[in-house]
Formats: C-alpha cells, structure tokens, sequence
C-alpha cells in the first residue's frame, strides 16, 4: 500500500530577474522554490523552522535532487507542493513539485536531504533526543 503524504501549498510567480536571455526559468531558482516551499510547508504546519531553532534543531541540506520536465516562463504563476517523505535517525527527506498553477502543467519534481543536527552541526536523533520535536515534525506528515 503506497504511502499518502500531507502536501502544502504556496505559490510564487516567475519574475524577469528569475529567467534567462530567452525569459525561460533559469534552473537554480527551483531549488531556491524548494526553500520556500519547505519553510512554509513548515510554517503552516506550526512548527515553523524559526521555532526548530529554538528548540536547538537545525536541518542543513545534505543533498538535492531535481528533475526538469518542461521549463516555467517569466510570468508564470507556480505552485509549489512540499511534503516530509520521512523522518529516519538523523535524515529528513523532503519532497515537492513545482506546477503552473492555472494549468497543472508539472515543471520540476524534487527532493532534500537534511540532517538533522544540533548548532554545533553534529547530528542528532530527534525521537530520542527531543521526542516533542519529533512528534510535532511526525505531525507534518499525517494526512
């Protein structure tokens, strides 16, 4: 039985400084997409990563993956989805779309790869270390 992941939504829209020569997205800007995506993601959640901060959890990034299925134009308006796809140890992982969002049309799908670490940078197991932590990032996910 296949797994169903809460999604969140936000939107931004592809401004100029965001294309290239020919008005096409230029590729880094999805990944920058996924960041927002994330942040809210975790905002709407309430357990926004300021208040991770302060509970002493940080999430570097450790890997992003991106694959490009057709290209966004400046002006468009994207609907970027995020989801936790897991929460093991000390890994997140975390997934997202990027679509138009007047026509559907899927322009990215990705992932990061976060550890999960205390300010020092050394990683952590939430569930054992901070288990109210762990709970409320588990509660992301519940559909």
């Amino acid at each position: 039985m296949e797994r169903r992941h809460k999604k969140y939504y936000s939107r931004v829209r592809a401004i100029f400084a965001d294309t290239d020569a020919m008005q096409v997205v230029y590729h880094v800007n999805y990944i920058k997409w996924f960041e927002i995506g994330r942040n809210e993601m975790l905002r709407q959640s309430g357990y926004p990563y300021t208040e991770m901060v302060d509970d002493g959890i940080w999430m570097p990034v450790v890997e992003v993956g991106c694959e490009y299925k057709s290209p966004a134009i400046y002006d468009d308006l994207i609907e970027i989805s995020a989801w936790i796809e897991y929460v093991k140890g000390a890994v997140v992982m975390i997934g997202y779309e990027c679509r138009n969002e007047e026509t559907g049309k899927l322009y990215v799908k990705g992932f990061t790869k976060h550890g999960i670490t205390d300010p020092d940078l050394k990683p952590i197991n939430l569930k054992k270390v901070y288990p109210k932590a762990y709970e409320k990032l588990m509660a992301v996910m519940e559909k």
